[in-house]
């Protein structure tokens, strides 16, 4: 008997707000307001919502280049750059994507659809050589892609002029570009694309890893699809992901 008067006291409690709709929309509002403060509110005592990752560096300025070229031609509409934590996702591309492999994307391209291939993993995958056909005439490598091709890009000269105010104003969004990095982004981009030398292991020491290649970039002739296969081939090469896949099956 206790229970069931004790469940018609609530029943009629909440009656008066099903019979009320301004009380029914002021309680809903309410407990919104509460939800979102407590879900809100922690974040403003966090310095940082993504947790550094060893080995995630800033695009040196010939990928940077690249990644304006990738963003410029809009990429993202049919190549994701997010390899979610599901099993046929992780089997197909690789290791899912932690949210400090784009920290420094501004903005991100993880997309929101596949026309194409994920491209989060797709660094070191192919050659350079492969990626020069393919954009050139994708069908050349893959039959049945429907993706147009960029042959322009390969006799476009690149224009690097602006590179270094483009990476001053990306470290003034929190880009850890330094000042010597800054002064010496157009002598950077050259060398990345010159091949071996002093101003080639100079580059190297300010970008960890960064790849060099013999594209003649000495002699005037860096073009704009020189830059896209450099950010292309850097995708998904950061982080070591063994590192976690042993974390997990420790524990």
């Amino acid at each position: 008997m206790a229970s069931s008067t004790q469940s018609s006291s609530l029943w009629h409690k909440h009656a008066i707000f099903e019979k009320n709709s301004i009380l029914l929309v002021l309680g809903i509002l309410v407990v919104v307001a509460i939800g979102g403060l407590v879900e809100i509110v922690p974040l403003f005592y966090l310095k940082s919502t993504i947790e550094k990752v060893e080995g995630v560096r800033p695009y040196s300025p010939l990928e940077l280049a690249g990644f304006n070229i990738y963003v410029r031609e809009g990429c993202y509409l049919c190549h994701s750059q997010m390899i979610r934590p599901l099993r046929d996702e992780v089997e197909r591309y690789g290791h899912y994507s932690l949210a400090a492999e784009t920290m420094y994307d501004h903005p991100f391209q993880w997309g929101s659809k596949r026309s194409g291939p994920d491209l989060a993993r797709v660094g070191g995958k192919y050659s350079d050589d492969w990626h020069r056909d393919h954009l050139r005439n994708p069908r050349s490598v893959v039959p049945a892609s429907i993706m147009p091709g960029y042959p322009w890009m390969e006799k476009t000269p690149l224009d690097y002029t602006h590179i270094a105010d483009n990476m001053k104003t990306l470290s003034i969004v929190g880009v850890p570009y330094t000042q010597e990095m800054i002064d010496n982004a157009q002598a950077d981009m050259v060398a990345q694309g010159s091949g071996a030398g002093k101003a080639a292991t100079a580059m190297q020491a300010r970008y960890a890893n960064a790849i060099v290649r013999d594209l003649e970039a000495d002699k005037g002739k860096l073009t704009e699809l020189d830059a896209l296969v450099a950010y292309l081939q850097r995708l998904g090469t950061q982080v070591d992901f063994k590192l976690y896949d042993d974390k997990a099956n420790i524990r």
